[in-house]
């Protein structure tokens, strides 16, 4: 039995690839994973995700688990039913046999789940982290994933780190702390639980 994640991120550089999966890596030890990790490969863009989540599901034995975690890109109106907002979005059919619980989405994008632990971002980025440029912690996954990048790198425009994709991005990914996302971010929280009963410790 195993347990692969296909991930949106990593850009178009190896090291990217190596930094994307390691903030995953460190923030689903924090999530209370660590043990049972699953196998997590980055792909880049969303569209190559898929692509590879599908080659993946339908070579897998019926025991072994394979996911797909991308940012929604656009609010969704039933966080149990990604595949439904996947088709309406993108246009995707999900492959045959798969289910909802084989999709997780950040909604609306991992920026989202970024400005959501204000603690992890205040240590990270210190004293001239602007919280006031942040939005109130109410209807997270409702904010558009622009409104959510400007105003992530807004408030840390004048600090030394300042926000930018990539590398400093997986950085205060792997800081964040489960139990705050999964209070104030439902699609979170059902990533949290599905995981839970998926990777099983007798994987």
């Amino acid at each position: 039995m195993s347990s692969t994640i296909y991930l949106e991120g990593g850009g178009d550089s190896k090291e990217l690839y190596v930094r994307c999966r390691e903030g995953f890596r460190k923030l689903l030890k924090r999530s209370g994973f660590d043990g049972r990790l699953p196998r997590l490969v980055a792909c880049g863009g969303r569209n190559a995700a898929f692509n590879d989540f599908k080659i993946d599901h339908v070579s897998k034995g019926a025991s072994d688990y394979v996911a797909l975690l991308i940012d929604s890109e656009e609010p969704v109106n039933d966080k149990e039913t990604p595949w439904d907002h996947l088709k309406a979005r993108d246009g995707w059919d999900h492959p045959a046999g798969s289910t909802n619980d084989q999709v997780f989405l950040m909604t609306t994008c991992m920026e989202t789940w970024i400005i959501t632990d204000r603690e992890a971002l205040s240590a990270h980025y210190g004293k001239k982290l602007r919280l006031r440029a942040l939005p109130p912690l109410t209807d997270m996954e409702q904010r558009l994933r622009h409104e959510v990048q400007d105003q992530l790198a807004q408030s840390t425009r004048d600090c030394t780190n300042r926000y930018v994709k990539g590398k400093r991005s997986f950085e205060i990914l792997g800081k964040l702390t489960a139990d705050v996302l999964e209070k104030h971010l439902p699609s979170f929280a059902r990533f949290r639980k599905i995981l839970g009963q998926k990777l099983r410790r007798d994987r």
